[in-house]
């Protein structure tokens, strides 16, 4: 039996999509006494001298710099209630839902939000943001017996944040199940024209190729108080010639901003074509009384 497939799924970057920083650089760093500029070069040096992959270096560095203190994942998420994000958040994900209209909703539609980030989810799970999403895939630390972190539990990198898309496509959002199992186009809960992916620069790249090879949506954001031009030229060369993004948008998801015009007109066209697509159904599935 095909699945209804009348939920909207918007899927995030964290680190320069939700928030302006860097979460390390905003809440672990000066909690801990790190110095940014040396932890970056030893995560280089780690890539560049040891082989190591970009993302298992940062958390191998920040395994070795957190050694004398300890903490704990409990530890972590208490520090990311200092997270503090782009204006308009965390209020335009009620806000979002509120655009929903009555007939909207008795076709079942419904809005689910998730991010899918290289960042730590400990500390993202700590913030504001936590109760306002369906999931929240980051990279994870075990703990020993002490109740320390010990050893890199879960790994996303940016070309394995594809994995993710398509574990929120066919449902299958416990890491545990195999993404790889075959599942007919019918029966996933989330057909990618249903779903928008917001990410900031190259390392989304490849969620944004997957979004536009399936008939996904796909937004490049950028930091408008960014003087340098950097975080822009990051979305711009997403655009124009590459192709890579549907649109882009200064990262302000305020009511009336260019961002949440975009989001809330592309929220509004996915919840009319399922509202069609299910009247559709429902006249297909009718048989007609015979005439006497």
């Amino acid at each position: 039996m095909a699945s209804p497939q009348n939920t909207i799924g918007i899927v995030y970057d964290y680190d320069q999509t939700l928030s302006p920083t860097y979460m390390q650089d905003e809440v672990l760093f000066p909690h801990f006494g790190i110095n940014p500029s040396e932890f970056w070069k030893r995560c280089k040096n780690l890539v560049d001298n040891d082989g190591y992959e970009n993302e298992l270096a940062y958390l191998k560095a920040m395994i070795d710099y957190l050694e004398m203190d300890g903490p704990s994942n409990a530890d972590l998420e208490e520090l990311g209630k200092g997270l503090r994000f782009f204006p308009g958040l965390p209020e335009m994900f009620e806000e979002l839902e509120a655009l929903l209209t009555h007939e909207h909703r008795a076709m079942g539609v419904s809005i689910e939000h998730y991010i899918v980030s290289s960042g730590l989810k400990a500390l993202i799970d700590g913030s504001q943001l936590r109760s306002h999403f369906k999931e929240i895939f980051g990279c994870e630390f075990a703990e020993n017996s002490s109740g320390r972190i010990s050893f890199p539990r879960r790994v996303i990198s940016h070309t394995a944040k594809t994995q993710y898309l398509f574990r929120i496509n066919k449902g299958m959002l416990d890491p545990s199940e195999d993404v790889n199992d075959h599942m007919p186009d019918e029966l996933r809960p989330i057909p990618f024209p249903n779903m928008i992916y917001l990410g900031d620069g190259p390392t989304d790249v490849p969620c944004f190729t997957v979004m536009n090879r399936f008939g996904g949506h796909s937004i490049a954001v950028y930091n408008p108080g960014d003087e340098s031009r950097t975080s822009f030229r990051k979305a711009f060369q997403l655009s124009g010639v590459s192709g890579r993004i549907k649109y882009i948008a200064p990262a302000d998801y305020r009511a009336g901003s260019h961002l949440r015009l975009i989001l809330e007109e592309t929220v509004l066209e996915i919840a009319s074509r399922i509202v069609e697509t299910r009247r559709r159904e429902l006249v297909d599935a009718t048989v007609a009384a015979p005439s006497h």
